[in-house]
């Protein structure tokens, strides 16, 4: 008779994108409970890591980023409620699926359970066969949903090759939930902000326009200037994940926000040269075309309302006209770049 024994197939589940075993946390403070899950699912191809109290499982958590957590909800100390509410709230454990082991029945508790963060439970005494079960359905949920951040992480990243920076806004409470570098880099010159606060004339911006999201229809841009260069602003789309059913409200929602951010340098060169401009002079005149005043002029440019006002009269007297307005005309017909199809 034959008494060799043919390892036990993997369990169609333990493997992830890759081809890689898929990592397993158990927590658990009774060990003689661990051990037949523990056995269970080695044999079926997952690595396991255990952890025998709270403290622990936060920490083995953030080190090792297990693909699925069991979780006792019943612990000394630090119990799964609170490990759940600690991993949510981080976030690099916040998308891993918690499931918790308990024996507690009763409708409250289950509900604290799924309030903590659980995705789903299952009742001790633990059936290997059934907790293998359920964690494929709920693994198979969350590579999805990395594999989905991992694209949209690499498409918005993309964009800052070509000079469009994005950023994630939540509308309801204005938090900046997420940038790529360059957004990082603009947002601290224009603004002086980091995130995850998001600049107040940005949140401004997209609360009063999420009505003309909501209905499909373009919202205006919104520019922020420093000296010669603007940073512009149009609000994409609304990102995350749908129910199938309604819409989140708007103000629920995060929203996709892209930026570029421009400069007039060639339109000062232009300037300066069809009027024979000094460089000072023609910034002068380029911000007279926009419509500013003397002290909005000088504290742009650092200088004093007077100083400007000496600044105009030589414009003036180089372009051979006695009045601001006059002098804004001729630029604007005299360097196509001005016109305000270019001036964002």
């Amino acid at each position: 008779m034959n008494t060799h024994l043919s390892p036990p197939e993997p369990h169609p589940g333990a493997a992830g994108i890759g081809g890689q075993a898929l990592v397993v946390l158990i927590v658990d403070d009774v060990p003689d409970n661990v051990a037949p899950l523990h056995d269970a699912l080695d044999e079926a191809g997952y690595t396991v890591l255990v952890a025998l109290d709270g403290e622990s499982a936060i920490r083995r958590a953030q080190q090792a980023l297990p693909d699925v957590i069991l979780l006792d909800a019943v612990m000394p100390g630090i119990d799964g409620f609170e490990v759940a509410r600690r991993l949510k709230a981080d976030p690099d454990t916040t998308l891993i699926p918690i499931i918790f082991m308990t024996g507690l029945t009763e409708t409250e508790h289950l509900v604290a359970a799924l309030e903590a963060g659980g995705v789903d439970y299952v009742t001790k005494p633990i059936k290997p066969r059934e907790v293998m079960a359920r964690m494929g359905v709920h693994l198979r949920t969350a590579q999805h949903v990395k594999a989905g951040a991992v694209e949209r992480s690499q498409a918005r990243n993309a964009l800052d090759a070509f000079g469009y920076a994005s950023i994630t806004v939540r509308a309801s409470d204005g938090k900046l939930m997420w940038q790529t570098p360059l957004a990082r880099d603009l947002l601290q010159r224009y603004c002086g902000t980091n995130a995850p606060y998001t600049p107040p004339a940005v949140l401004q911006w997209l609360r009063r326009h999420l009505g003309d999201a909501q209905a499909q229809r373009e919202p205006p841009r919104l520019t922020l200037e420093s000296g010669p260069r603007r940073l512009t602003f149009r609000l994409h789309q609304q990102v995350g994940d749908q129910d199938g059913s309604e819409l989140e409200e708007a103000t629920d929602g995060d929203w996709l926000i892209v930026m570029q951010e421009t400069s007039d340098a060639a339109v000062l060169e232009s300037v300066a040269q069809a009027f024979g401009l000094t460089a000072r002079e023609a910034e002068v005149l380029y911000w007279v075309v926009k419509g500013k005043i003397n002290r909005d002029i000088g504290d742009i440019l650092g200088t004093s309302p007077a100083t400007v006002k000496k600044h105009l009269e030589r414009i003036h007297a180089k372009m051979g006209v006695e009045t601001r307005t006059a002098a804004a005309a001729m630029a604007i017909n005299r360097v196509p770049l001005l016109q305000p199809q270019h001036g964002g």
